[in-house]
């Protein structure tokens, strides 16, 4: 049974992962080498594929039992009553995902058990699927608390996510089928496949709408692979055609990157998750169908992407608003969302630009996003996930179990699981080594099949060994890579440099014997006859490098990263004396000793000296002291902590520990007015919030890039903003700054009006009496004095502008 599942799924995988672009004449393509053909056995990858096919897989099978996805889909096929649980339209893609990430484990490492259990749910999942092959749990079980989703009917709206349902449900099953080589999921996907294809298209009677939340793009077209059914792959032409166009008439938005056709699209905007998985899934189409224009116009907005919108860990999306892009160099550290689907998506891009190309670049990026953007989505236990991904926090954030909204959870499942692709590709009879991980492949070509073994301990150490054993004996091409930090270069492009001039020189030995070549394409390439027993050993220097952003990147101007190998490092609070990190500053020439530890999954610690600024009275003083810097990877694997990934080269960006404040002191919260009975019998809840008190100084009204407070989703309402202190504060001074910045998805404007209230003796709210006006000015602290007032709370009422949000960026008392 093994044997069958790891050869269907070598075939699967063959098949899946085959692009090139080209315009007339056949030429050769490149294929990703099958994982099931990969085994790690390594100190950093082995170890958390198998804790992901241990813990996190079960913990996320464990979760959709207790929060209601399996539940729903019960529901949905008459199989129980009750009510429809979850948040969100899209709930059903937990499941699929889990279950995509468990099919790749077990073609890795059969399960009887997971194999049963995985039917069991497949049997829920079929009998949910209506007669014409429909399957949306919300929508079948008419949950009304979710029709701001999906209206009153199917396919209603744009932005249901009926389609990106459907994209991980052709995922999971085609990963379920080449694992199991069973079509009881298979089955439901191609049903509802058909379904898509006779409802959405060009023809009169059709619906003529992009897919909202992409990903059911990449997702047919490895059904096509599966199937060989053309008409999947003109579905997914047709949506990625249909994309920016407008044709049924409806708003086009960048959200969904729906502002405009791919082809005239220039700038990546948008949803961040949603435009990877979008590009991802035109790279396919484009490379299926040889078009070199479309493949032109993604090639297009990867430069835009890694040369302007590229976080320094591969994470990409910059604002929690719309969880997307914002302007060009927008890249701030504390605010920084970076959500881990997206890190994930980017691999998904970058691998699919590779094996377009057989460019290296694209492997350069996907290596960064691998080694820090993604791995820091789960915690080395397995069983937590971060959602967003910050490069600096005051220890607010923290791994979770799980989300209302849970699309990372899943996604680390089903990614971690198939890590091994991309180790290796293949044209014709090349070999291409893209990743260094201990461990052993059998790569077949053409004409052989070649067994390499690597002994290295990368990503900790730069010195790699491969044992060449080819089963016949013939001259054929190894393409080495050369990664882009070892030629002294962080990225492909100029976003991010070291601050070294000159990398130490690469090494490189065939059987003992120095070898030189020029690189083409960010590729070694030895072409020889190989014979069994052959070696190559290729010696990568590590020092320890500074980073420099581009200097329209504002928020990092004045710091530089620190990164060694691929791995970038960060400050963390438990590491440092006195347990701040932004407090301190490393100049740009300093010494730095590393040492190896068995904490935190056995990593390499960086030390060295640096300064901290320390208030003492009046005055200022700066002292030497020493720092531990960790891979930002494992961060918060030992509690809430402060964490630092840029940091200052002196005094001018250090931020000394500020005095608490009445306000800083405060909690922060929303009161919202709940109707119990009648309109009269009312109860006031508290919702928290923060963002307000942090006492980090805004520069404008636009400066997003420390914590602030906004409404979301509240637009030309009444809103309000309260603090509630520890025991009553007499205060007569306010100050107030504003939020003001565009958004696609809805802007953000000083408020239209606001007043203040205080909890009275009385224990009711009573306004204070003003002495100066109310103002909304812009870029500026807005003081309000009134009459002194003794009180445990006080809160703003706030009226924003027609149509429009708002926010707080701090807020002081006096």
């Amino acid at each position: 049974m093994k044997n069958t599942i790891l050869l269907s799924f070598v075939i699967f995988v063959s098949v899946t992962f085959t692009f090139c672009i080209k315009k007339n004449s056949p030429q050769e393509q490149i294929h990703a080498v099958p994982f099931t053909k990969v085994h790690f056995s390594d100190n950093y990858w082995h170890p958390r594929i198998s804790i992901n096919r241990t813990v996190s897989i079960p913990s996320a099978f464990h979760q959709s039992e207790i929060n209601g996805r399996f539940d729903n889909f019960a529901l949905a096929g008459g199989l129980i009553k009750g009510e429809h649980k979850g948040d969100f339209s899209f709930d059903d893609t937990d499941p699929y995902k889990i279950i995509e990430g468990a099919s790749y484990s077990l073609a890795v490492e059969y399960d009887p058990k997971l194999d049963a259990y995985l039917d069991s749910v497949i049997s829920l999942i079929a009998a949910a699927q209506e007669s014409d092959g429909y399957l949306t749990t919300c929508v079948t079980n008419k949950c009304e608390r979710l029709s701001g989703w999906w209206g009153s009917s199917r396919w209603e709206k744009i932005n249901s996510h009926e389609l990106y349902n459907s994209g991980h449900l052709y995922e999971a099953a085609v990963a379920h089928f080449q694992a199991t080589n069973k079509r009881n999921l298979l089955d439901v996907a191609i049903k509802n496949a058909d379904l898509v294809c006779k409802t959405f298209g060009p023809k009169e009677g059709q619906k003529h709408v992009p897919s909202g939340h992409p990903i059911i793009e990449m997702a047919l077209v490895k059904l096509y692979k599966v199937t060989h059914d053309k008409k999947y792959l003109d579905m997914a032409r047709y949506f990625i055609d249909e994309t920016g166009r407008g044709t049924d008439g409806h708003k086009l938005n960048a959200y969904s990157q729906d502002h405009k056709p791919i082809l005239q699209q220039d700038e990546i905007v948008g949803h961040a998750v949603r435009a990877a998985y979008l590009y991802s899934g035109v790279t396919d189409v484009a490379s299926i169908q040889h078009d070199k224009a479309l493949f032109e116009a993604v090639k297009r907005l990867w430069d835009n992407m890694s040369s302007k919108k590229l976080y320094i860990t591969g994470g990409i999306g910059s604002r929690a608003q719309g969880e997307g892009f914002g302007p060009n160099y927008e890249l701030h550290n504390h605010t920084a969302y970076c959500e881990t689907c997206a890190s994930i998506a980017n691999v998904f891009w970058n691998h699919r630009m590779f094996l377009s190309t057989g460019e290296s670049k694209y492997i350069d990026v996907l290596e960064r996003a691998l080694y820090n953007g993604v791995v820091s989505g789960v915690s080395l236990s397995g069983d937590k996930f971060f959602y967003d991904n910050p490069l600096e926090s005051m220890g607010q954030h923290e791994r979770q179990a799980w989300f209302g909204c849970a699309c990372c959870p899943g996604n680390i499942t089903r990614f971690m699981s198939s890590v091994p692709l991309y180790a290796y590709a293949t044209k014709g009879d090349e070999i291409y080594v893209n990743m260094f991980v201990e461990g052993k492949a059998e790569i077949e070509t053409p004409k052989n099949l070649t067994t390499i073994r690597q002994i290295t301990e990368y990503p900790w150490q730069g010195d790699v060994k491969f044992e060449i054993n080819p089963e016949v004996e013939e001259k054929f091409a190894i393409k080495f890579r050369i990664p882009g930090w070892a030629k002294n270069q962080p990225v492909p492009t100029d976003l991010y440099t070291f601050t070294q001039k000159k990398p130490e020189s690469i090494e490189i030995h065939v059987n003992n014997k120095k070898f030189s070549n020029k690189s083409r394409n960010g590729y070694i390439t030895i072409d020889r006859k190989w014979r069994k027993g052959d070696e190559v050993e290729i010696k990568f220097p590590m020092p320890v490098l500074r980073v420099k952003a581009h200097q329209k990147v504002q928020d990092d101007i004045g710091k530089l990263a620190i990164q060694r190998g691929p791995i970038v490092y960060c400050l963390e609070g438990k590491d440092q004396s006195d347990k701040h990190v932004f407090n301190k500053y490393i100049p740009e020439i300093s010494d730095f000793e590393i040492e190896k530890k068995d904490t935190l999954g056995g990593v390499i610690l960086i030390r060295g000296n640096g300064f901290e600024v320390v208030k003492e009275g009046e005055k200022k003083l700066t002292k030497e002291v020493p720092f531990t810097a960790i891979p930002y990877s494992v961060w918060n694997n030992r509690g809430r902590d402060e964490m630092v990934v840029w940091i200052p080269v002196d005094s001018t960006k250090v931020r000394v520990i500020p005095e608490q404040t009445i306000a800083s002191k405060a909690r922060t919260y929303m009161y919202q007015t709940n109707v119990r009975g009648t309109a009269s019998d009312t109860v006031e809840t508290k919702e928290s919030a923060w963002g307000v008190n942090d006492q980090w100084e805004p520069n404008t009204s636009s400066d997003t890039s420390k914590p602030y407070h906004y409404w979301w989703l509240r637009r030309g309402t009444a809103v309000n903003l309260a603090y509630e202190f520890e025991t009553p504060e007499k205060i007569s001074k306010v100050e107030v700054y504003w939020l003001d910045f565009d958004h696609y998805d809805g802007n953000y404007r000083v408020p239209k009006s606001w007043k203040l209230y205080y909890k009275s003796a009385r224990n009711k709210w009573e306004e204070v009496k003003a002495r100066t006006p109310y103002t909304v000015l812009k870029d500026q602290y807005n003081i309000v004095e009134f009459d002194p007032i003794t009180t445990k709370e006080l809160k703003m009422d706030v009226q924003l502008q027609d149509a429009e949000s708002g926010g707080v960026i701090e807020w002081k008392i006096n």
